[in-house]
């Protein structure tokens, strides 16, 4: 099969690998029928993420078909239509018991395209497999479930719920890419007074308008605080939401907040950052962080299913898999290109 192979900082190519095989019973072999790109995938290729080694198979999101199983799977057969989650879960360690599968002992949580091969393969292997897929809804499009496999959780998840959104509060989003949109998604479903989108790239200010956000802010035209404390009467956001990744922007989401307020960082970081505890600390401010677990999958499923999220359009650019070099130069220049998510099938 081909598929899309790490080789070190900065380099990458679509070729020829061999085919995955069942290698544990739990294990299922998927034919891809519809992947994308992460954010993570970009880090990775920055060299942020030394745990990816060369010759890895990147990619932790798809949709496909089963093709083979092993003797303990339980809940799926070959020709299976199904969502492959971008978190792998044991189903039965201490962390996956509480439903943090994002920290599974068992072998899980975070692997695929990280610890083991990946998703942006014609085919791919996915361990415990009865707990990390979900099967396709009737009715739902491969690139709307494709979006359930990490961008719409991480957003709800890290983001909406971590961050405590509750009807009335001023949402302060810094950053309206795919993340930062998804965020935005899940925290209209909480009713906020107001959801302020913060970025540097028009484009994706017009996006955010798309997704829910009322208040856009250009940060590099105008002063994102004072837009802020003019919603609130001076006292700042009670949630801001760091969905980039870099040190300029969580210290931005930080010095946002109102006392008693939540920081939820959904950015993965590759340096570190500065946290202005100096001024923080007599705030009682809290600060989240985290790794996305899929606990929402399910919920989200029904939402899609019900025509009550329209993951539809995170999907600016539809290519074939042949085409992932140019597919990935298309994601990483999405300031100039306008690309939120980019779906690549095999037809």
């Amino acid at each position: 099969m081909r598929a899309l192979v790490y080789h070190g900082p900065g380099t990458k190519a679509w070729e020829e690998v061999p085919d995955p095989t069942i290698e544990q019973d739990t294990d299922a072999v998927v034919r891809v029928d519809a992947v994308t790109i992460c954010g993570t995938d970009l880090h990775i290729l920055k060299g942020d993420v030394p745990a990816v080694t060369d010759g890895r198979i990147l990619g932790h999101e798809a949709v496909g078909t089963v093709q083979s199983v092993g003797s303990g799977v339980k809940t799926l057969q070959p020709g299976d239509h199904v969502l492959v989650s971008c978190i792998t879960s044991c189903g039965a360690c201490r962390f996956c018991r509480e439903g943090r599968f994002g920290q599974c002992l068992g072998g899980g949580g975070w692997i695929l395209g990280h610890k083991i091969d990946g998703t942006q393969a014609e085919y791919v292997r996915v361990p415990f497999a009865d707990t990390s897929t979900y099967k396709a809804p009737p009715g739902v499009e491969d690139a709307d479930l494709l979006m359930l496999a990490d961008i719409l959780p991480t957003g709800y998840e890290v983001g909406v719920m971590n961050g405590r959104v509750s009807p009335g509060d001023v949402v302060a989003v810094v950053g309206a890419g795919p993340i930062g949109l998804a965020a935005i998604m899940g925290a209209r479903l909480y009713s906020p007074a107001h959801i302020v989108a913060i970025d540097l790239a028009a484009n994706r200010l017009e996006a955010a308008k798309q997704f829910g956000a009322d208040i856009v802010v250009n940060n590099g035209e105008e002063d994102a605080s004072a837009v802020i404390n003019g919603l609130t009467g001076g006292l700042g956001a009670d949630v801001a939401v760091e969905a980039v990744g870099v040190p300029a922007t969580f210290e931005l989401a930080a010095s946002l907040i109102r006392p008693g307020g939540r920081v939820a960082n959904i950015g993965v970081h590759g340096a570190p950052v500065t946290l202005h505890l100096e001024e923080l600390w007599i705030r009682d401010v809290t600060v989240t962080t985290g790794l996305v677990d899929t606990y929402s999958t399910p919920t989200l499923l029904k939402l899609v299913a019900t025509h009550q999220l329209h993951p539809e359009r995170f999907a600016t650019h539809h290519l074939l898999m042949e085409e992932f070099v140019e597919a990935y130069d298309l994601f990483s220049r999405a300031a100039d290109t306008g690309a939120l998510k980019v779906v690549l099938t095999r037809e």
